[in-house]
């Protein structure tokens, strides 16, 4: 027999790589991603497996990077690539060129994965809308300068209110680059602008890839983070965007929108009038009210007859009165009886009290009770008060000390004609 072929482990390697690469060329493979890792240079690593088995693939940088939503472990979707191997470590894998959801479109799974990340944010909350100013000043309008949305805007504007201030930010809206124009632009308008009212962000309708730049993570939260209300205008009236979402107001096109931010002329006379209308019916029938009011009082009885309006209060007055005597008419007795007491004893402590008994109280000329014969002397005048009435007197002769105890001379009638004052020993 003739000798075998001897191969080295590189002829193997690759023979075997190019029997795989030649065969299993620009195929499709569905399967449920699960390990999934991303390196520090930018490329994806994961593990394709269903019910049965397992294979690894790799999608590189550049093709990543075309992706319109994220990957993540669980999800079931459609590689498109080839086969190839990894020579030293003697192992196949699937070289992704791209990969699509299965079951659903690309697009809309990274619509529905931004809107979810978004809404866990607390971007949607109905908390954060803004009122649109009914009478602003200043618009701004974030669009394209050449297309049809920009012409539409001005029309309605210049229709419904001719001298409205408007700022244009233009921005590409579709295409490579657009969603950085959008987000830079509304920037723009917030940094320079700090008097407008309110801002205009949209195009005019088109595919989903056509309106893909207001499903942008970074045109969202440009609109999120904008100091001016925001009304979103992307496309027809059926197209929903991220946009639409995080905004103050969505209008379902941008004409609509320029409707909504601003009210004609005749409509806000209209208005006017009717709040005129109103104000004045309210008035009359305010008017109507007083005079009514007014017209019963002057037929009532207190002012025919202003006493009546005392009747209840004095009724009640003598209730009161009543009941409190009743209440504490017992009491009232007894305190009389205690304060009777108490006034006789008062009484018998005053010093007036002795003079009922004969006696007199002595002060001497400048209204000072004298207390001893010794403090006075022959001559000094004094005073007498009795029980009943005063007398004036004059010391003949004061006996102080031991002489006080002697007893008074007899008092000589000095008869007819002699003095008459009374003398004190």
């Amino acid at each position: 027999m003739p000798d075998p072929k001897i191969y080295t482990v590189t002829e193997l390697s690759q023979g075997i790589k190019y029997l795989l690469e030649s065969n299993f060329r620009e195929l499709w493979v569905e399967g449920e991603i699960s390990g999934l890792k991303v390196s520090s240079l930018g490329h994806t690593y994961f593990d394709l497996k269903d019910a049965g088995s397992n294979i690894s693939g790799v999608l590189f940088r550049g093709f990543a990077q075309g992706l319109k939503f994220e990957l993540a472990n669980g999800l079931l979707v459609r590689v498109r690539g080839n086969i190839t191997t990894y020579d030293r470590q003697s192992k196949y894998q699937l070289m992704a060129k791209a990969i699509e959801p299965a079951g659903i479109g690309p697009l809309q799974l990274a619509f529905e994965q931004l809107k979810k990340k978004l809404a866990a944010e607390g971007l949607f909350d109905p908390s954060r809308k803004r009122p649109i100013p009914a009478l602003p000043q200043q618009i701004g309008v974030v669009t394209s300068p050449t297309g049809a949305a920009i012409r539409d805007i001005l029309s309605v504007l210049k229709r419904r209110y001719a001298n409205m201030h408007i700022v244009i930010a233009p921005a590409k809206v579709q295409g490579e680059g657009s969603k950085e124009e959008i987000a830079q632009a509304i920037k723009d308008l917030n940094d320079n602008f700090p008097d407008m009212d309110v801002m205009l962000v949209g195009r005019g309708g088109g595919s989903m890839e056509d309106l893909w730049a207001f499903n942008e993570e970074i045109v969202a939260r440009a609109i999120a983070g904008s100091r001016v209300p925001v009304i979103s205008c992307v496309g027809h009236e059926t197209d929903f965007t991220i946009a639409d979402f995080v905004a103050d107001l969505r209008a379902p096109t941008p004409s609509a929108a320029a409707e909504v931010v601003v009210k004609s002329k005749v409509e806000l006379a209209a208005h006017i009038a009717q709040l005129e209308k109103r104000l004045l019916q309210s008035l009359r029938i305010y008017y109507e009210n007083l005079r009514g009011r007014f017209l019963r009082l002057a037929r009532g009885r207190a002012l025919t007859n202003p006493l009546v309006l005392l009747d209840r209060p004095l009724q009640r007055l003598d209730q009161a009165v009543e009941g409190l005597f009743d209440a504490s008419g017992e009491k009232l007795r007894r305190a009389g009886e205690r304060l009777n007491l108490h006034s006789e004893k008062l009484k018998a402590l005053s010093p007036l009290f002795p003079l009922r008994k004969g006696y007199a109280i002595v002060k001497d000329a400048k209204g000072k009770a004298v207390r001893s014969a010794a403090a006075l002397s022959a001559g000094d005048r004094l005073n007498l008060q009795f029980a009943e009435g005063r007398a004036d007197a004059e010391v003949l002769k004061a006996y102080g000390g031991a002489a006080a105890e002697k007893p008074a001379p007899e008092k000589k009638d000095p008869g007819p004609g002699g003095p008459q004052q009374e003398t004190l020993w």
